[in-house]
């Protein structure tokens, strides 16, 4: 078996998400008890509360911590990984169980993250939309032209090979939706989003996070990473400056997902809130190519069943 670990990303929080895992498995409860102290208030109180789960500022630290704490908690059941994948926000989860930066760090920075990122989109709302269309290189095309007439529409998130997300400022988004119509595209989902993430109008949350990450320091990865922003597996000598670049740039998921299962990667399992990313391989990923998703106790005890006993 080569495994990968797959991260959940904002969006794929939920009121109520873990408190199953909070309170039954006691290496999970510690590990939301651990993010607790450094964020200074109470997770799993949280995560209960159905208006700031929704929040960037709470949704983040909340993912990450759960994601790390599904890990903790299935121990040595789960077979060392070949390599790990987060999508956006997810990428810190994956750092953070290769070793790159310790749980108390990857919080705390996440907690701030957070709040730039929400701060920045509550200064230049924004909407992100799905697109679903095969023809990837028209959307992008067409986004670059109404860029070149002066909109702020942008390309932002390559989940498959048949869904491309854009976002930007509302009006603009809504044209370029127009655009699509007419060019033939029959399907688009508005994404329940607080602002424009990985385009430029978080320009002033990427440049709050280069100051935050000037003092940190990170470790040598213990397994392959790969980045949403570069598509290659992350340098620790670059990470820092491709962080940044990762809130203003388009992720391209299913790009790094695709290099991962080309390096032999057979068994995918996701760790967080939802079973997003599981979707988003089912697209990409061959049928021969196990996956799990472990979102609450009984999948986690579905699949450490599945992952111990591999045979039955």
């Amino acid at each position: 078996m080569k495994l990968g670990l797959l991260f959940s990303g904002q969006g794929a929080q939920q009121a109520g998400m873990g408190l199953d895992l909070y309170e039954n498995l006691p290496a999970y409860q510690s590990t939301i008890d651990q993010a607790s102290a450094v964020l200074g208030y109470d997770l799993a109180e949280l995560v209960a509360d159905e208006d700031k789960i929704k929040q960037t500022q709470y949704a983040q630290p909340a993912i990450l911590a759960m994601s790390i704490g599904i890990l903790k908690a299935i121990g040595a059941d789960l077979p060392t990984p070949a390599a790990g994948l987060g999508l956006s926000l997810g990428e810190y989860s994956a750092l953070t169980a290769a070793g790159a930066m310790s749980f108390d760090q990857a919080i705390a920075i996440i907690q701030d993250r957070g709040r730039y990122m929400q701060a920045a989109g509550e200064k230049n709302p924004g909407k992100m939309v799905a697109v679903m269309s095969d023809d990837q290189d028209m959307v992008v095309e067409e986004m670059r032209k109404l860029e070149a007439e002066g909109l702020q529409v942008y390309p932002a998130n390559f989940n498959t090979f048949g869904q491309l997300v854009i976002g930007g400022i509302e009006a603009d988004v809504d044209q370029a939706q127009a655009v699509l119509t007419d060019a033939g595209v029959k399907r688009m989902v508005e994404l329940p989003v607080s602002g424009a993430f990985h385009t430029p109008l978080l320009k002033k949350a990427a440049k709050e996070l280069e100051h935050r990450l000037e003092k940190e320091s990170f470790q040598p990865l213990k397994y392959p990473v790969y980045s949403n922003t570069t598509g290659d597996v992350f340098q620790v000598d670059q990470l820092k400056d491709v962080l940044v670049k990762q809130i203003v740039s388009p992720t391209y998921f299913a790009q790094a997902l695709q290099r991962m299962l080309d390096a032999g990667v057979d068994t995918l399992v996701e760790v967080g809130p939802a079973a997003t990313l599981t979707k988003f391989a089912k697209k990409i990923a061959p049928k021969t190519v196990k996956r799990y998703a472990i979102t609450d106790l009984t999948s986690f005890q579905e699949v450490q069943a599945a992952l111990t006993n591999p045979e039955d």
